[in-house]
């Protein structure tokens, strides 16, 4: 697995029918969607860390009533007016998946499934009760990011032991772990499922920092590091976004496999930072620094360089997967301004301390000590040149 592969999965942390699924058979984007003012019941596993309060928030403004199944562990008061229901995804410790048993939901978004035992357990016990499940996968599912513009029918990632519980070594079961989660749910509720892949997911509350690095730095001025050149594509999707389309998929009982990625648009690293020149109206300067210079100071693909992935060779498709699938069952996008300038604002209003442990990207020591390698490394080139 390469660094940057691992590094991607290191921040995100079957039958007939599912052959069926894949070749997109019992897709249904655009299809009927319910009767106008039906509100439906949703049930989150998970529901207070970063995607699941999206979601919670964009179903409640649609009128959908909602429950929360988790630990109680993670923002445990977010949400007074929402029912909570307390328990474990395994069935194996405490009352497990208790507090489901005997109760009714018209759809489920499984925003925290990492093991295809764990997915089984709750996808087999709501099968009889549920007539939808949503799992949240990753684009990590497929076997590489060698191939732009590849879409949901791309190879996919195979576990050599269907039975790991644990991530590996550098997250190398990450993929094929959530491939498998995929699976398990299908199998439980063949024909109901929608497995959503998104790439990388920001927005406000994405506590990682991996986008928020770039507007927050470009917002401090000076000499800012650029990765690569400013045509490097670059795929992202706004939180909101994703939320709201999951909840579009419920309304309209969506199956399917899914790429959610985006934005609208083509986008590239240029661009982005044209973004957060027009949101911030910093006059930064931006330095484009080759991948090929960066690489060999050991940053390519690192978390100093969060999301940026070289558009060649094992990252050739990173950043170029296909989302025509997800658009036409109604995946929609907000500017891409609102999502900068948004994300910056929300950081804005964190705490000092908090504020001052940036989570992804370079330290400014860092970014000056690159800096200074790159201009003595073009001095040079161009003093040959000459």
């Amino acid at each position: 697995m390469s660094t940057s592969r691992r590094k991607f999965l290191e921040y995100s942390l079957a039958g007939a029918s599912l052959l069926a699924l894949e070749r997109g058979a019992l897709a249904a984007p655009g299809g009927p969607a319910t009767s106008k003012g039906v509100k439906k019941r949703i049930l989150i596993l998970g529901g207070t860390g970063f995607l699941g309060p999206a979601v919670v928030e964009a179903a409640r403004a649609r009128g959908h009533s909602l429950t929360l199944f988790n630990r109680g562990r993670t923002r445990p008061d977010l949400f007074p007016g929402v029912e909570k229901l307390r328990g474990d995804r395994d069935p194996n410790k405490g009352e497990g998946l208790k507090a489901l048993e005997g109760r009714t939901w018209d759809a489920v978004v499984d925003t925290s499934g990492y093991y295809p035992r764990i997915v089984r357990a709750s996808a087999t016990l709501l099968a009889p009760s549920v007539k939808q499940y949503l799992f949240i996968s990753s684009v990590s599912a497929y076997a590489s990011d060698k191939t732009p513009h590849e879409d949901e029918r791309g190879p996919t990632a195979v576990l050599a032991d269907p039975t790991v519980e644990e991530m590996g070594k550098d997250y190398a079961f990450y993929g094929g772990l959530k491939r498998a989660c995929e699976e398990a749910a299908e199998a439980a509720m063949p024909g109901r499922v929608a497995n959503i892949r998104p790439g990388y997911i920001v927005g406000p509350e994405d506590r990682s920092d991996r986008f928020t690095y770039w507007p927050v730095r470009f917002d401090k001025g000076g000499e800012m590091l650029a990765p690569g050149t400013p045509k490097d594509p670059l795929q992202i999707i706004d939180v909101r976004d994703l939320a709201e389309w999951l909840v579009l998929l419920i309304e309209r009982n969506t199956r399917g496999i899914f790429n959610a990625v985006g934005p609208g648009q083509a986008w590239t690293m240029g661009a982005m930072l044209d973004t957060c020149r027009k949101v911030t109206g910093k006059d930064t300067k931006v330095t484009w620094v080759p991948a090929e210079f960066l690489a060999t100071q050991g940053e390519v693909g690192d978390v100093r360089l969060p999301i940026y992935m070289p558009p060649t060779g094992d990252t050739a498709g990173t950043h170029l997967r296909s989302n025509a699938k997800a658009v036409k069952a109604g995946l929609r996008f907000r500017p891409v301004d609102a999502t900068v300038r948004d994300t910056l604002a929300w950081f804005k209003g964190l705490p000092q301390e908090r504020r001052d442990k940036m989570r992804a990207g370079l330290p400014p020591a860092r970014e000056a000590e690159l800096l200074a390698a790159w201009a003595k490394a073009s001095a040079a080139a161009a003093g040959k040149g000459g």
